[in-house]
């Protein structure tokens, strides 16, 4: 394949999606990716939502496209098979292995995690089928401080990562998340790295957002200024347009800097 660009990985909400906009994804950007994915390429919708809620905001923005492949709750992937979105079943379970032996030990230590952060700050604490620790504060330095506390936790627990959206917070297995999913991707299509493009506004997209992982990394303009930095700091491009619109011109400056 000629394409400078050969997968396309997207974050979702902030990035490829604005629900307040009208349409919620760009029609040009719908109609870039679309030529793209006619040429050869593959495009990833890479998520920190849930299978349901992914597809849901998918119908609910009308989209004339539809991705190759979904890594949702920024681990678990899904492959487009027809009008199917089937499993990659030995990825799937390994990564469900993974959790569960990291999180029969970290289940130990939530009551001490929960009286710590619970008597610092206000919070919403609970436990989901993601994590057994999840946090949602009320404030973004309380965020920024109980992020800071969970990090430590994460350097004494081997295997153990925070995955963090604004107030957002939640225990993930470092193996598995939005760069390795993206990584185990590549390794079936035989993509090498310096052709996969990834986009994303905020901390979980960290991962994926890193020259190891992919060669054309970038951020839109409404992207944290953390992610903003990362990028920059590898020769990445930040558009000067929010969401969709600088995911359009994102894959647009690395297109042309290729001389496609």
């Amino acid at each position: 394949m000629s394409l400078p660009i050969q997968l396309i990985s997207t974050d979702f909400d902030g990035t490829l999606h604005a629900e307040f906009e009208t349409p919620q994804v760009p029609l040009d950007l719908q109609k870039l990716i679309g030529s793209l994915q006619a040429q050869g390429a593959r495009w990833v919708i890479n998520t920190g939502r849930d299978m349901t809620g992914v597809m849901e905001g998918m119908a609910r923005a009308g989209l004339t496209i539809r991705p190759d492949y979904l890594v949702v709750v920024e681990r678990h992937i899904y492959q487009l098979e027809g009008n199917h979105y089937r499993a990659l079943v030995e990825w799937n379970r390994g990564c469900e292995e993974a959790h569960s032996e990291l999180f029969s030990r970290v289940r130990q230590d939530v009551d001490q995690l929960v009286s710590w952060i619970s008597s610092r700050f206000r919070v919403t604490l609970y436990e989901d089928e993601y994590s057994p620790f999840c946090v949602i504060a009320d404030t973004d330095a309380n965020a920024e401080a109980i992020h800071a506390y969970l990090d430590g936790y994460c350097a004494r627990t081997p295997g153990l990562m925070v995955v963090r959206n604004s107030l957002y917070a939640r225990f993930s297995h470092a193996g598995f998340n939005k760069g390795t999913s993206l990584q185990e991707i590549a390794r079936r299509l035989n993509i090498a790295r310096e052709h996969i493009f990834a986009v994303g506004d905020h901390l979980n997209d960290l991962p994926m957002l890193d020259q190891e992982v992919a060669g054309c990394l970038a951020a839109p303009d409404n992207a944290i200024d953390e992610v903003k930095e990362v990028v920059r700091q590898q020769t990445g491009y930040v558009s000067h347009q929010p969401w969709g619109h600088g995911v359009a011109r994102s894959l647009e400056f690395f297109l042309e800097k290729a001389g496609h």
